[in-house]
């Protein structure tokens, strides 16, 4: 019943008769003409076309809901104009654990993306506190224990860049669902290796697969949190999540090799990854977008980065001028030169131009490649320079991080809170100078340098890259569209496993002292110089272009 006269529904065109309260009846956003009390209405105006959708009754009436309004009642004599729901209130149902608009729940897909990032990421700093285990068992010389860290970090850069546009073309949760199955599988065959051949091409599959599981595993928190302050936060913890994992991964790593031996840091992830496939079951279905696989510019970018790996791990061990070392050098630079070439020619380039043109987003890829020479450096270097020149257990060695993984954790809890006061760019900025600056403070250490002194040096690593790396994955995040999500997330990935992957095969050419498997000193510190210069041009150029209204 209306208030002045005959319902819409009585006299077939919407906006003809006299006014009445509730929705319109053509299922229409409210109205002017309908709701003249509601907020958002526009003033003045009625809606001037039908719905395909049959009219209002009041039936449907009694339940409705719609975006950005409580539920309206049906039609009653003066009624009172309903206020609407406060900006966010749907979401903020969602972000407490309740369902997302696809019918999923949002918490437990960020606990399995969680899981899965952090899975991925322990992964490759463990296997570094076992790399003298390793050794050992397998009767591997340096450059075979570079590889075993190196073939899961090429893998995971290089693939990351089409594992991006996978996971938008398969969907996130078939993608994600995909990787873990594979890494799982992958984490079987390392554990079962039975000499270093073995455990590097199952090293490679572990890497292929991680690269699945990174830009799927962000792109699901993307689906699920529709209100960008919730996302924004849910992101925030899985980059906790992951900063945390990547400190505790050595802890854990040199528990594990003392106490059940190098196997069983991989033997660990079959019944993670059986959790996490379970909660995918109870995960919404993910959208997909066509999305054509650059197969070209994958195939060039893998023998790029395989071939200066191969230059730099073998340059340091057979000479710079062997035939192994020339030969990497070369099908680095064949395909560093193919892959602009190829894209600039493919429909569907796996690298957008447009995409990069953007400052947030080659800023980001910037940046990220930095953190990562820095943070996965150190790894590498402390677990050698404790197990080999100071002769300490891995149990001992890994407990050397447990400190570490305190400050990272804090930090990134504080990280999101001081973006969202200061802006993202102070942030990013402080970080990296943080994290330069740590890689100064350990150019003092020998082997007769007090434990305490080392941990006192070590705590500008934990603090720089935690404080950053929240803010520069949600930066880029917000400078894409939503369709491009995996796109964005799989190139930040790609630069930041890149950057850790060349780095050791950097690092562990200047540990080798004249062709012999001693760790040298003066090697280190020529490393830790040049991480550090870099990371302070990095830091110089996002404080340049980054914009100064970055915040959360």
């Amino acid at each position: 019943m209306s208030r002045d006269g005959p319902s819409p529904r009585s006299q077939g065109v919407h906006g003809t008769g006299p006014r009445t309260w509730g929705r319109c009846p053509f299922r229409r956003a409210v109205c002017a003409k309908c709701c003249p009390g509601r907020s958002g209405s526009r003033s003045g105006r009625a809606c001037s076309e039908p719905s395909s959708r049959p009219p209002f009754s009041l039936e449907e009436s009694s339940v409705s809901v719609t975006a950005g309004h409580d539920r309206v009642p049906s039609p009653a004599p003066d009624p009172l104009p309903t206020p609407p729901s406060p900006p966010g209130a749907a979401d903020a149902v969602t972000a407490g654990g309740g369902r997302d608009a696809t019918g999923g729940r949002p918490g437990v897909a960020l606990i399995a993306a969680l899981l899965g990032f952090t899975v991925i990421t322990v992964d490759v700093s463990a296997v570094n506190l076992a790399l003298p285990a390793i050794r050992d068992s397998l009767h591997a010389g340096m450059s075979g224990l570079q590889w075993v860290v190196d073939a899961y970090t090429l893998m995971f850069a290089a693939l990351m860049l089409s594992a991006g546009a996978l996971a938008d073309r398969a969907g996130a949760r078939r993608a994600y669902g995909w990787g873990v199955s594979l890494f799982t599988l992958a984490s079987l065959g390392c554990a079962l290796a039975p000499d270093i051949g073995t455990l590097v091409a199952a090293r490679v599959l572990q890497g292929g697969a991680a690269a699945i599981v990174m830009p799927a595993s962000l792109a699901l928190i993307r689906q699920a949190y529709q209100d960008a302050r919730h996302r924004a936060r849910a992101i925030a913890l899985w980059t906790v999540g992951g900063s945390v994992a990547m400190a505790a991964g050595p802890v854990l790593g040199g528990a594990l090799t003392q106490a059940a031996g190098w196997r069983s840091v991989f033997l660990l992830n079959l019944p993670l990854g059986a959790v996490i496939l379970l909660l995918l079951t109870r995960v919404a279905r993910s959208p997909r977008r066509p999305a054509p696989l650059d197969l070209p510019g994958q195939i060039t970018a893998v023998v790029a980065l395989a071939g200066l790996a191969l230059g730099v791990i073998e340059g340091g061990h057979e000479g710079w001028t062997s035939a192994v070392a020339l030969g990497g050098f070369a099908a680095a630079a064949a395909g560093g030169l193919a892959f602009p070439w190829v894209e600039r020619r493919h429909p569907a380039p796996m690298v957008p131009s447009a995409m990069l043109r953007r400052r947030e987003v080659s800023v980001s890829l910037a940046v990220g490649f930095a953190m990562n020479a820095g943070f996965y450096g150190v790894v590498f270097l402390l677990g050698l320079y404790c197990q080999e020149l100071r002769g300490m257990s891995g149990l001992t060695t890994g407990l050397m991080f447990v400190p570490l993984s305190a400050l990272i954790t804090t930090t990134n809890l504080v990280s999101p809170r001081l973006a969202e006061r200061v802006g993202r760019r102070p942030v990013i900025v402080t970080g990296q100078v943080i994290l330069a600056v740590a890689m100064f403070a350990l150019l003092p250490l020998t082997a007769d340098t007090p434990l305490w002194l080392v941990l006192l040096l070590l705590a500008p690593t934990g603090i720089g890259g935690a404080l950053a790396v929240p803010a520069l994955t949600a930066l880029l995040m917000d400078s894409v569209p939503g369709e491009r999500v995996g796109t964005a997330s799989g190139l930040l990935n790609a630069l930041r496993q890149t950057g850790g992957a060349l780095v050791v095969a950097f690092f562990g050419s200047l540990l080798a002292a004249s062709g012999d498997e001693a760790f040298s000193l003066p090697g280190m510190r020529v490393g830790l110089v040049a991480v550090g210069v870099l990371l302070c041009v990095t830091s110089v150029v996002a404080g340049a272009l980054l914009p100064r209204g970055s915040r959360s």
